[in-house]
């Protein structure tokens, strides 16, 4: 590596680490005051607070650091032409395409770091992060992975879900065991899938089994489709839920293949596969972009208007990512298509910046 790309490196890596300190520092102070009232009505330590946002910190850098490598390269492109250093390159023979290859070897190695974050630290430090509000916040009685194995505590009666589909809001596989004052199992109902409509649950293919207790006889009944008084309501399911975000690959490639077995749509987890895949090259397509921008705008817009410029690129790849990935949820996009779609675009955007920059 050259003396000029050991310098461009250096400079880059500096201007990143300060963005992603101020945006890391802004977010959890946000963060905090919108959850303050909450930490306090809960009665939580101090200690127990500084671990919910320390687990935190890996998402949110991971949520940064696209955009942090973007911002850094155009703040880095945009004060050498400020000072003319980039003319006194361009007057000495460097191409600005060669100025390229440390940003590109920045691109990829974020992408690995990313890749590595959502893969690793994550799912990790999100499962903590969510105890912590879920279990000692907001005191909700109920364990989950991802839609499926949902648990939860009610007063009077424990509830399984064996899988709930966060699309359509359907429960399949519930099983509702009701307990008397003395805690003893008093009735049993088991539905093969049921829908929440107009403020109740409404179970199909439904199992009654009630035990009398001066008796000791059950008595069990049948229904093709009754609606039935349950202790949870949807945002419940959605409290205890994971994203794809918290889930590692290989978590996401066994759901994949426990909803096909089980019969169940698997086209969500498809998408969020090749989604975990594609996401991280975002790193290296915003080094992409923000060098195409920034080798054309040095002499002409300056830095405020090329940071604009990259915002705007950035917040279209998010626009058009969501959309594809939509799409890949509704089963219009195959999986893969839904995923690297705006991968492919936005390459392309900014290989035609780079050939261009001259």
């Amino acid at each position: 590596m050259s003396i000029i790309q050991k310098y461009l490196t250096r400079e880059i890596v500096q201007h990143f680490c300060i963005i992603l300190t101020l945006v890391v520092a802004v977010y959890l102070a946000v963060d905090f005051f919108e959850k303050i009232d909450d930490f306090m009505e809960a009665g939580l330590p101090m200690a127990s607070v500084l671990r919910f946002f320390l687990f935190k910190i890996p998402l949110i850098v991971a949520q940064i650091l696209p955009v942090g490598l973007l911002l850094s390269i155009l703040v880095t492109f945009g004060l050498m032409g400020k000072r003319n250093e980039l003319i006194a390159l361009k007057s000495t023979g460097v191409s600005m395409r060669s100025l390229f290859k440390p940003v590109a070897v920045i691109g990829i190695v974020g992408a690995l770091v990313l890749f590595g974050l959502s893969e690793i630290l994550v799912p990790d430090t999100m499962t903590r992060a969510n105890r912590i509000w879920l279990q000692e916040v907001k005191k909700v009685s109920a364990v989950a992975t991802r839609e499926k194995n949902i648990w939860i505590r009610a007063p009077r009666s424990i509830i399984h879900i064996t899988h709930y589909d966060t699309a359509s809001r359907l429960i399949h596989g519930i099983s509702v065991h009701r307990l008397n004052d003395r805690f003893q199992p008093v009735e049993r109902i088991d539905a093969r899938r049921g829908r929440y409509e107009n403020g109740q649950w409404v179970l199909e293919d439904v199992l009654f089994q009630h035990l009398d207790p001066a008796s000791d006889a059950i008595t069990v009944t049948t229904a093709q489709r009754q609606a039935v008084s349950i202790d949870f309501v949807p945002a419940d399911l959605k409290k205890v839920a994971k994203t794809a975000e918290e889930m590692s690959y290989r978590e996401l490639r066994t759901l994949v293949e426990k909803a096909r077995t089980e019969g169940y749509d698997a086209t969500r987890y498809r998408v969020d596969v090749q989604y975990k895949i594609a996401f991280p090259l975002v790193c290296l397509i915003m080094c992409l972009i923000g060098t195409g921008i920034a080798v054309r705008g040095t002499l002409r817009e300056g830095l405020p208007v090329m940071v604009a410029y990259g915002m705007a690129v950035a917040f279209l790849y998010w626009v058009v990512l969501s959309f594809c990935v939509s799409l890949g949820y509704g089963g219009i996009l195959p999986p893969v298509a839904a995923a690297w779609s705006a991968n492919l675009m936005f390459m392309c955007v900014g290989g035609l910046l780079l050939l261009h920059a001259e």
